[in-house]
């Protein structure tokens, strides 16, 4: 589904992102669990193709098709969603509008995937115009029911959410990714072989674990990966350890790669 290789990223002149390599399959949910400011945010923004994300060195590979250079809409017409930390408001566009032009000319029964993240009240208003945490990351939700993509990428679904609201973002995040409810399927296994959805999900907190089903995770460290394992035990280990941690990892692996290297 996804195919990054030697992902190199500068913003405004700043080198963010230093050699990422990682791949999402088919079906597959992956975690990326970082510290703030380690560059996860910036891999997201370069994946959807926003302005500002200069890729000096490497490729993004989309169902086998090179996006590198591809502009946003076409990124969004191939089937690459995102649900965005911090959304702009929108003024003169009502959020039923918005989500209308998510479905690209499809017939959808708005008010009716409203209310499955208790929005149906909110669709006359502007978009993200006075909304609370929780509100704006329902209505990014809804927006991507809308364009149903067939890869997913997260920005901290949790990140301003209080407990009642995060059952339902969690719930909805697990809804998109499967594709189905869960009682279509008796077992955990039946389900994953027919979904084909995917999943890049950015976590700080990792609240987000407790409602998806995640297959691998990495960690990003000072816009490196490093740490690949099953999320839950990265997760456990951050609680232990911290993310200091992971810096002796890189700086392990690095000297390791130098010692390796022949001399010239």
């Amino acid at each position: 589904m996804l195919d990054i290789r030697d992902l190199h990223v500068s913003v405004k002149g700043t080198p963010v992102l230093k050699g990422i390599d990682l791949h999402v399959r088919p079906g597959e949910t992956f975690i990326l669990f970082g510290p703030n400011g380690s560059g996860k945010t910036t891999l997201l923004m370069t994946l959807m193709g926003f302005a500002g994300y200069e890729v000096t060195q490497g490729q993004i590979i989309y169902k086998g098709t090179d996006i590198t250079n591809a502009p946003m809409y076409e990124r969004a017409r191939l089937g690459i969603g995102m649900s965005f930390q911090r959304p702009p408001t929108i003024h003169g566009l009502p959020t039923g509008k918005l989500v209308e032009l998510c479905g690209r000319g499809r017939e959808l029964d708005v008010k009716g995937m409203a209310r499955k993240v208790h929005f149906d009240h909110f669709l006359d208003r502007d978009v993200n115009a006075g909304f609370s945490g929780g509100e704006i990351k329902r209505s990014e939700l809804l927006q991507l029911m809308a364009q149903k993509p067939d890869l997913l990428l997260f920005d901290e679904p949790e990140s301003g959410v209080d407990l009642e609201n995060m059952a339902l973002v969690g719930k909805t995040v697990r809804f998109l990714l499967d594709g189905m409810p869960e009682r279509c399927c008796a077992t955990l296994a039946q389900r994953e072989k027919v979904r084909s959805t995917s999943g890049l999900i950015i976590t700080h907190t990792g609240h987000i674990l407790e409602y998806v089903n995640a297959h691998r995770g990495q960690v990003m460290y000072q816009g490196k990966l490093c740490c690949e394992a099953r999320p839950r035990e990265i997760l456990d280990h951050i609680a232990t350890h911290g993310y200091q941690e992971c810096l002796r990892c890189l700086t392990g692996d690095m000297l390791g790669k130098i010692a390796e290297a022949p001399l010239k």
